[in-house]
Parts: structure tokens; sequence; C-alpha cells
């Protein structure tokens, strides 16, 4: 595997494509106090702490601080902390990880492994950040802890020749869990179905047997549910639960679809767990505790609300998100207590999805901006704007807000908008 440090040359190549447009940029050690330290955030749930933020945008959008080209075909967001972003992308047939200053001039790049040119090319998962360490997983697996100042490496697996996992059709696309000292990871198979790595080291900590399932596209969650704490992700054809601690299975449920496209991020939230998949809708699951073992039961399913994979948002007791082929509208909102649609609107189409301060921001797939203000009454768009084009394909990766900024990424390039209130 091919793996370098582009430091000094990437910097003065990049900083040329980086555009001001002649407004100021916030000072790195203003935004460092601002993380977003992996996919959907410090808790995994999608939803932003930051404040301060407009309630709607002037016309034709927010401020744009600056967009900067270059970082390779692909369909992965952000991760921010200690004043550096961090994306990847395909590039001299590598997947390559980008160090962003604040300002958008790269810090540092580091090629890991191959890049995926098999179907839906691109690079697919958004690095893992914790305690000044960067952790990624490319397409075939390759696992790499990168220290995240310089990109130096520390250690590299390869979970599928590791684990005696085999890779899927679109390629391994989790964006990897990081709890107390384990790296998580999703390698899949008949042997092993997820695993926990050390991640000072990346030595195996604990192996999870018994799924006999193969991995989905989805990055798993972690929380704590009446003293038991667990790990919940998709299997290609699957849901499980996992035992942080030893790796034990829990539970598991079928939860098939069409050419195993599990890709959604379960959701947790009050003794329950939501999964939402194209064709085979939603489905919510009460959880059963009893001492260390653990059972679930299925509280509903409806398939009016069927997301491929722009990600479900739970507001005030509300779901929101979009469907794939919807004859209603690809918007929904549902009960989520009872799966009961409340409406379906066609909004600005399929769309990926973040939230802020009282607010959803959304990107359909042909580049439309929304701020949705959510509501049981139908969908609210209270701004819109268009992006620009940042390379070839969909609109596929999901915003980020983070210190007064949103980040919005199309294919090769990421533009960086100001949505602060100004005083």
């Amino acid at each position: 595997m091919r793996s370098t440090v582009l430091c000094s040359v990437a910097a003065a190549m990049t900083a040329a494509m980086v555009l001001a447009a002649g407004l100021p940029v916030t000072a790195a050690e203003d935004q460092a106090a601002f993380e977003w330290p992996g996919f959907h955030g410090p808790r995994r749930d999608n939803h932003s702490p930051a404040t301060g933020l407009l309630k709607a945008w002037p016309e034709g959008g927010p401020p744009l601080v600056w967009s900067v080209g270059g970082l390779g075909h692909g369909f992965s967001t952000v991760a921010i902390a200690g004043g550096l972003l961090y994306t990847t992308g395909n590039l001299d047939n590598n997947t390559v990880i980008t160090a962003l200053a604040m300002d958008g001039a790269v810090a540092w790049r580091f090629a890991n492994g191959p890049a995926w040119l098999n179907p839906q090319p691109g690079a697919r998962s958004t690095p893992t950040l914790d305690a000044g360490r960067l952790y990624h997983q490319n397409a075939d697996g390759d696992l790499v802890c990168l220290d995240a100042k310089t990109g130096k490496r520390l250690w590299h697996v390869n979970i599928l020749r590791q684990f005696n996992g085999r890779n899927i059709q679109w390629g391994l696309a989790e964006s990897v869990l990081i709890d107390g000292d384990r790296v998580i990871c999703t390698p899949g198979g008949q042997e092993v179905g997820m695993a926990a790595l050390d991640k000072h080291s990346g030595k195996t900590l604990w192996t999870s047997r018994g799924a006999n399932d193969k991995p989905g596209y989805c990055s798993p969650i972690v929380f704590e549910h009446q003293g038991l704490r667990q790990i919940v992700t998709l299997m290609a054809k699957s849901v499980i639960g996992v035992h942080a601690e030893t790796g034990r299975l829990l539970w598991q449920v079928p939860h098939e679809t069409p050419f195993d496209e599990n890709i959604g991020m379960p959701m947790y939230h009050d003794g329950s767990v939501f999964v939402s998949t194209r064709t085979t809708g939603s489905r919510l699951y009460r959880l059963k505790v009893d001492g260390q073992d653990c059972s679930v039961t299925e509280a509903w399913s409806t398939t009016a609300l069927e997301n491929q994979h722009g990600g479900v948002l739970l507001v005030d007791g509300h779901l929101y998100g979009t469907s794939l082929d919807r004859a209603n509208g690809p918007w929904s909102c549902l009960e989520w207590a009872t799966g009961k649609r409340v409406w379906s609107e066609e909004g600005i189409g399929r769309a990926s999805t973040t939230w802020a301060e009282g607010r959803i921001y959304a990107m359909s797939q042909q580049g439309t901006v929304a701020l949705v203000e959510p509501s049981t009454d139908g969908f609210r768009a209270v701004s819109t704007f268009q992006i620009p084009k940042g390379g070839r394909g969909p609109y596929w990766a999901h915003p980020v807000v983070c210190g007064g900024r949103l980040y919005l990424r199309h294919n090769e390039t990421l533009f960086c908008y100001d949505v602060s209130a100004k005083p």
C-alpha cells in the first residue's frame, strides 16, 4: 500500500485554489473551540451544538467564505478538530485524506490505499478524530491511524485480510467509531461480524461472532441503556446489537433491502432503536435489557419513509427525512412513538441533512440548499440557494454546521459559508 504524506507541496498547490470571496476568514484559534469529530458529529446523531446562527439567509444564500477544489472524487463529508478540517477523495488512483486549515489551505495529505474505481467510484467514509489522532477506513478495508496534526502514520490494519472478510458491491463505506480505547469496525462475513481494535496500536481487542452477515454500508452508533452499553449497526441483511465491552452478539433482527443497500445510521432514543432504508422502509425496535443481555421487539414499521443515504433527523418527537421513489413526495415527517405519517411533500427533492439551532440544513441531490423550519404542518423552507458544481455526479455528501460555518461538498470541491448571526 502506498502511504505518502504530502505537506508543503500540497499546501503550495492548493493555496492557489482557495477562493476567499473577498471576506475575512475567522482565525483558526477562534474556530478550534468548535469541533465536529466525525460523521454525524460528536454524538453521531447529526445534531450540531452550534449556536448564534442565522434564522434566515439573505437572497442568494449566506456569504461564501472560501471554496477549495482538487480534493478528489468522493462523497466524504468533513471532520473538524484542533483548527483543521479533514475529508477524503480519489486522487491519482489513491484514496487521499486531506487536512485543511480553517482558511481552506492544505496542511497535509496522506494516501490511504487504492482509490475505489468500481461501481459509483469515489471515496466514501469520513475520518474520525479522537485525542489528536485520525482514524480512516477506505473502501477496500485499509484502516489507518494518523497523527492528526502532521499526517504521520501510526498504524495500519486491513480489516478484510485480518478477519477474513469479503468486500461488498459498492465498497466499504463505514466511518469507524471510537468508543473509549476501542476502534470499532465491521469486516463482516461468516467468521467476524464486528471487531474492536486498540486505538493506540491497532491490535485486536475483541471480535463479535455469530451474525454471519456481510457488512452493510452503515456507520455504527454506541449508547448505554439501563446500564448496558452496546454498539448497533446495519449489516447487509440485518440489524445487530453488540456488547460494547466484550463484542458478544446481543441481538439480531432481519432487515433486507434490494442489493443489500443498508446504508443509513441507526438512531437511539428513549430506549428504542430506529432504522430506515430504501424499499423496506422505517422500523422502530424497543430494547429490553436483562442484566448483561438484551432483546428487541418491533414497535412499528412503515414504508412512509424509505431513506436511502441522506439521513433522518429526530426533532421534538418527530422524524424528518427523504425517501427514494415516494409517490407522495420524497420529504416525510413521522411521529417517533407511533410511526404515523404526519405529512409527505416534494420539498426540494431527495436530500442530505443535518440539524443546528432549531433548523434543518438540507442539500438536494441537484445542489439546492435549504434552511428548513421543522414543522408538523408541512415542509417549510425558510431560505434556499444553489451551490455551484464542484465536479461530476450527484450532491451526496452530508452538510456540516460547525463554528458558525456551513460546509458543503460536491465531488472534488468543498464550500465554506458563513451562517453566523452578526451582532
